[in-house]
């Protein structure tokens, strides 16, 4: 087990049965941005993974 993979669990069990809209998914990442700009080049990749993760399929 990762240990990004406790972090993902408790995501899940906190927050599991709520339905989220990318809208605000983008606002919570640019929040942690601002606050952990350290991060900023991870949180950019996996934003980027998201977004063209169809991708494949469609061809």
């Amino acid at each position: 087990m990762y240990f990004t993979d406790r972090g993902i669990e408790e995501l899940v069990e906190r927050r599991g049965e709520e339905e989220i809209g990318i809208t605000w998914l983008a606002e919570r990442l640019r929040e942690f941005v601002d606050l952990n700009p350290e991060f900023e080049v991870p949180v950019e990749r996996l934003a980027t993974w998201l977004a063209r993760l169809d991708d494949d399929e469609d061809d």
